[in-house]
C-alpha cells in the first residue's frame, strides 16, 4: 500500500543473509529483474540519497517502493528513480520524471515521494533563457528553483510525450535511447529495499 500522510512507512526486519546490497539506481533494476524475490539493498544512488543515505545495520526497515515503466518507441523498461528526455541543459525543452526528489546533487522535485503512488514531472519552458537557466541551476542542489514560471512541476501516474524528433531519453542516469514517442507509467509498491 503506498504511503499515506502520518502514516508509517515499511515494516521492520532481520538483515537477510543473501541481501543483494547496489550502488546505483541502474542496479537496482538489474537486481530486481535478476531475481525479483532477493532482497535489495542500497549502498548509492538517488534514491539511497532520497531515503536519508542510511547506513547498514542488523535490524533493517523493508520499504515498500513505487516503479517507473517507462516505454520508448514501444520498447519497455523500468525504473527506480527518474526518467529524463533533454536534447540540453541550456536550451530547448527538458523534462525530468521524478520519483525521488533527487537527480544526483541536485533536489529536482522537493516533494516527490518514492512510494507515493505518483511521479513528479518537472518541464523546462523552451523559451526559458540560459540566463534563467544558470539562475535556476544555482538553485537546483537546495530545491528553490521551483516556484518559477517557466518551470512546471504535476503529479500524475501516467504520461505520455511525442516528440517531431527523436530525443535522447536516460533512465536512472543511463542513456538508453533517443526517441519519439514516450510513455510513463507509476507501478505503486512494485517492489521493496531493505535500509
Amino acid at each position: 500500500m503506498t504511503i499515506r500522510k502520518g502514516e508509517s512507512w515499511g515494516n521492520p526486519v532481520e538483515r537477510p543473509p543473501d541481501l543483494r546490497t547496489v550502488e546505483s539506481d541502474a542496479e537496482i533494476i538489474l537486481a530486481y529483474l535478476d531475481d525479483p524475490d532477493r532482497p535489495i539493498g542500497l549502498a548509492g544512488g538517488d534514491l539511497f540519497e532520497s531515503l536519508g543515505r542510511p547506513v547498514e545495520r542488523t535490524a533493517m526497515q523493508r520499504l515498500p517502493l513505487d516503479l517507473l515503466r517507462v516505454r520508448l518507441d514501444g520498447v519497455e523498461t523500468i525504473a527506480a528513480a527518474h526518467v529524463v528526455m533533454r536534447r540540453s541543459w541550456w536550451r530547448g525543452p527538458v523534462t525530468a520524471v521524478m520519483n525521488v526528489d533527487r537527480l544526483g546533487e541536485w533536489n529536482v522535485a522537493p516533494r516527490a515521494h518514492p512510494n507515493d503512488g505518483r511521479m513528479d514531472v518537472v518541464t523546462v519552458d523552451p523559451a526559458m533563457s540560459i540566463r534563467n537557466r544558470w539562475q535556476a541551476r544555482a538553485r537546483l542542489a537546495s530545491g528553490t528553483h521551483v516556484p518559477h514560471p517557466q518551470i512546471e512541476v504535476r503529479t500524475a501516474t501516467e504520461r505520455t510525450w511525442s516528440f517531431a524528433t527523436p530525443v535522447p531519453v536516460w533512465v536512472d542516469g543511463i542513456r538508453v535511447a533517443a526517441a519519439s514517442a514516450v510513455s510513463v507509467v507509476v507501478l505503486p509498491d512494485a517492489f521493496a529495499v531493505l535500509i
